[in-house]
C-alpha cells in the first residue's frame, strides 16, 4: 500500500484530518483493480463487447449471455419466424454465462432478432445486454436488436490534445448538442442532417469539442437520452452507425473533439428493452430492495459492487472509445453515483458531507477505474464530471488521491445567474460578488465553466435571453423595433457570457442555439402537448436573417470563441478593479485587461483602471453595433496607460477609458 502522502492531502490542509478516508479509497480502488483483473490491465480486461453478444466468425456465428438466473435462453428472430426453436437453444457454459453457435447460413446481415428468457416461474422476451444495434419496429413501435456488419473506413485521426504542451486545444470550448432536435422542422433530425447543416455552423463559431447527448439508445425520446435501455448501440432513431460514425470523423477532420454525454448513473425500468429483470431477478445488474430504484428519477441503479457490473460499464467505456472514435465522456448524475443519498437534500457545506457513511465507496471506485482506463485506451482523452456536490479531488490524478476526471462541470454558476437574474434588482449587481461566484474554484482542478446548459432550457425554465427578454422577444427583436427590456436582454446575454467564458479554468460549455439566444424552452414531444416537436427543434432561420438581433449575438459569440481560443501563457487570473458603487470590474489575464461596467444607468468617461503600463488596443467590445450594441466607443483608437509615480515601482500605470452602460471591454497591451 502506498505510503507516501498523497498531494491531494498536502495541497489542502483542511483534508488532513481527512486522510485516512482518501488513503482508503485510493487503496481501495488499487485493490479492486487487482481482484478484477489479476494483473493486467484495465484496458486489456475491459473488452466484454468483444466476448459477448452476436458475432461472426471465420465459420459461423456465436452469441453469448451473461444471465445467472436462467434456466434456458432461446435466440429468437426472422431467422426462425420469431419462435422458441431448439437449434437456437443456448448452452449453459458456467459462471451463468450461456452460448450459441451455429452455421454462417443460419442469420444474415440486417436480420432482426431478441432472446427468449426463461426462469423459474416465468420468461420473457429481451434484448441482448452487448447489442450494438437497436431498432423500433415502425407498425408495432417494438424493439428489437439487429445484425449490423458494415465496416465504415476512418478518414481523419482525432485532433491532438496534452495537458504537457499546451496549445490551442488546451482549453476545450464545449458546444453540446442534441441530434434530434438539431433541425428546423418538426421532427426527429438525423446524424446526417447534423452533420451537413449544423457541424459546419459549430466550426465556424470556433468551437473545439462537440459533446452530443443520446447517443445511447432510450425507448423514450422525451427522456432527452438519460433513461437509457441499451447502452452499447448507438441510438437508431438518428440514423445508421456509419452515419454516426462520419459525423465523428468530420468533427476530427474540422479540428474538434468528440464527446458523449455517458449515462452510467441509472438504466431505465423497462424490462423488455433494458436490463430490469432481465434474467427473472430483479437484481442482476441492480442493487435489491430499497437501493434499486432511484427515488427521484424512475429508473434503476446499478450495483457497482458487483464484479460483472464493472466489467459491463468499463467495457462500455471502453467500446466507445473504440468502436466510434470518441474522444471522451461527460459523465452523466456522478452526484447521485457517490452518495447512498443521491446527493437529494444534502447541503455539501462542509468537508465532513464528502467523507462518512453517506457515500457509496463502490461507486467512487468504479469511476475511478472507469478513468483510469479511459485514458488507457485513449491517453489523451476527455472526462467530465457532472457533479454539484464540490467532492474534493474529484478531477485530480489518481496517483495523487483524486479520482481521476479531467474536468468538473461548475454546475453553481447557471443556478447563480438564474438566481441574480430573478432575485437581484440590476443596481443591486455586485461586480465584486460577480467576479467571486465565477472564480470560486478549486485551483488544483481544471472545470468546466458555463452560463446555461440543456438543463436551463427544459419546458418550466427559461433560458437566459428568454428570462431576460420575455414576451418582448416575439415582437421586438427586429432590427429598429427593439424596446428597453430587449436592449437590456441583448447587452446582458453577451456579457454573461464573456465573463463566465473570460475567466474559466479550463473549458466552456454552451447549449445547441443558446449562443445567438434562440427563444422559448425546450420541450420533447408528449402526451401533454400533442405530441409535439415544435420545441424539440433549433430554428437556425432566426440567426441567418441579417434583420433580427439573433444575428448579431452569433456574431458575437463568434468574435468570443476566436478570441479566447488564442492560448494565454499567463493563464493566470488576477483582479485589477472592483468598485462596487460604479459596479465596475476588471480583470487580467495575460496581456489582456476585462472590464465590466454593470451599471445600468451610467455611462463613464475617462474612467481611471490601474493595469501594467503599456500601449492598449480593443480586441473586442459587447457595445460594438455589430453586435447588436449602440456603438458609443471608437475602438480603432488605441489607448496609453498615464504614469503615476505611486504605482511606478510596480511598473502599473492608469488606463483611462470610456465605458457605456451594461458593456464590457476586451483590451490587449501591445507595447
Amino acid at each position: 500500500m502506498r505510503r507516501k502522502p498523497l498531494q491531494l492531502i498536502q495541497l489542502d490542509p483542511y483534508l488532513k484530518p481527512f486522510a485516512p478516508a482518501i488513503n482508503g479509497r485510493y487503496n481501495f480502488a488499487i485493490r479492486r483493480e487487482w481482484e478484477l483483473t489479476g494483473g493486467k490491465r484495465l484496458k486489456d480486461w475491459a473488452s466484454g463487447y468483444l466476448y459477448f453478444g452476436l458475432h461472426r466468425t471465420e465459420s459461423g456465428w456465436i452469441f453469448r449471455e451473461w444471465a445467472p438466473n436462467a434456466t434456458a435462453i432461446y435466440l429468437i428472430g426472422e431467422m426462425n419466424g420469431w419462435q422458441r426453436n431448439e437449434a437456437y437453444r443456448l448452452k449453459e457454459i458456467g459462471n451463468g454465462i450461456w452460448e450459441g453457435e451455429w452455421q454462417l447460413a443460419a442469420m444474415r446481415n440486417e436480420m432482426h432478432y431478441k432472446l427468449l428468457v426463461e426462469w423459474n416461474g416465468g420468461s420473457g422476451e429481451r434484448i441482448p445486454a452487448y447489442a450494438t444495434r437497436v431498432v423500433q419496429d415502425p407498425v408495432t413501435r417494438l424493439f428489437s436488436a439487429q445484425i449490423w456488419e458494415q465496416h465504415y473506413v476512418w478518414k481523419n485521426h482525432s485532433p491532438h490534445r496534452s495537458p504537457l504542451h499546451p496549445d490551442e486545444n488546451s482549453n476545450l470550448f464545449i458546444y453540446e448538442c442534441h441530434i434530434g432536435m438539431a433541425g428546423e422542422e418538426e421532427r426527429v433530425s438525423s446524424y446526417e442532417e447534423f452533420r451537413l447543416n449544423v457541424l459546419p455552423r459549430i466550426a465556424d463559431l470556433g468551437y473545439n469539442c462537440l459533446q452530443i447527448m443520446a447517443i445511447q439508445e432510450h425507448p423514450y425520446y422525451g427522456s432527452f437520452g438519460y433513461h437509457v435501455s441499451n447502452f452499447f448501440a448507438a441510438s437508431s432513431r438518428f440514423g445508421t452507425p456509419e452515419q454516426l460514425k462520419q459525423l465523428i470523423d468530420d468533427a476530427h477532420g474540422r479540428g474538434m473533439f468528440v464527446i458523449m454525454d455517458l449515462v452510467h448513473s441509472h438504466a431505465v425500468k423497462n424490462e423488455q428493452e433494458g436490463l430490469g429483470n432481465f434474467d427473472g431477478t430483479p437484481y442482476q445488474y441492480f442493487h435489491k430492495d430499497g437501493r434499486r430504484e432511484h427515488p427521484a428519477w424512475d429508473s434503476l441503479c446499478f450495483d457497482y459492487g458487483k464484479p460483472e457490473v464493472i466489467h459491463f460499464l468499463l467495457s462500455n467505456c471502453k467500446y466507445w472509445l473504440q468502436e466510434y472514435h470518441f474522444d471522451g465522456f461527460r459523465f452523466d448524475g456522478v452526484t447521485s453515483m457517490m452518495y447512498l443519498s443521491h446527493g437529494l437534500g444534502e447541503s455539501f457545506s462542509q468537508y465532513d458531507d464528502y467523507y462518512n457513511a453517506n457515500e457509496d465507496g463502490d461507486a467512487i471506485c468504479y469511476l475511478t477505474l472507469a478513468n483510469k482506463l479511459i485514458h488507457q485506451v485513449h491517453p489523451g482523452a476527455i472526462t467530465i464530471a457532472e457533479d454539484m456536490s464540490g467532492m474534493p479531488g474529484l478531477a485530480f490524478p489518481i496517483k495523487e488521491g483524486g479520482m481521476g476526471f479531467d474536468f468538473r462541470l461548475a454546475m453553481g454558476i447557471p443556478d447563480f445567474w438564474i438566481k441574480y437574474i430573478k432575485e437581484v434588482k440590476d443596481e443591486d449587481w455586485k461586480a465584486g460578488h460577480i467576479f467571486y461566484e465565477m472564480t470560486n474554484r478549486r485551483q488544483s482542478e481544471h472545470t468546466i465553466s458555463y452560463a446555461e446548459s440543456h438543463d436551463q432550457a427544459l419546458v418550466g425554465d427559461k433560458t437566459i435571453i428568454f428570462r431576460l427578454a420575455d414576451a418582448d422577444m416575439y415582437w421586438h427583436f427586429e432590427h429598429g423595433h427593439s424596446t428597453y427590456q430587449v436592449d437590456r436582454a441583448i447587452a446582458l446575454h453577451k456579457m454573461i457570457r464573456l465573463i463566465t467564458a473570460a475567466t474559466a479554468q479550463g473549458g466552456y460549455l454552451n447549449f445547441m442555439g443558446n449562443e445567438f439566444g434562440h427563444p422559448e424552452w425546450i420541450d420533447f414531444p408528449r402526451e401533454g402537448n400533442g405530441w409535439s416537436h415544435k420545441y424539440a427543434r433549433r430554428q437556425w432561420s432566426l440567426v441567418d436573417n441579417p434583420n433580427y438581433y439573433f444575428a448579431n449575438l452569433n456574431r458575437f459569440d463568434k468574435a468570443m470563441i476566436h478570441l479566447l481560443r488564442i492560448p494565454e501563457r499567463e493563464p493566470q487570473l488576477e483582479k485589477l478593479w472592483d468598485n462596487e458603487g460604479d459596479q465596475i470590474m476588471a480583470f487580467r489575464r495575460g496581456k489582456r485587461i476585462f472590464v465590466f461596467n454593470w451599471n445600468g444607468q451610467k455611462s463613464f468617461s475617462d474612467y481611471g483602471i490601474l493595469v501594467p503600463e503599456g500601449k492598449y488596443k480593443v480586441l473586442l467590445n459587447t457595445d460594438a453595433t455589430e453586435y447588436a450594441g449602440f456603438g458609443l466607443s471608437d475602438d480603432s483608437l488605441e489607448h496609453f496607460t498615464q504614469p503615476d509615480t505611486l504605482y511606478a515601482k510596480e511598473h502599473k500605470a492608469w488606463l483611462k477609458l470610456y465605458l457605456p452602460a451594461r458593456s464590457a471591454l476586451v483590451l490587449e497591451c501591445t507595447d
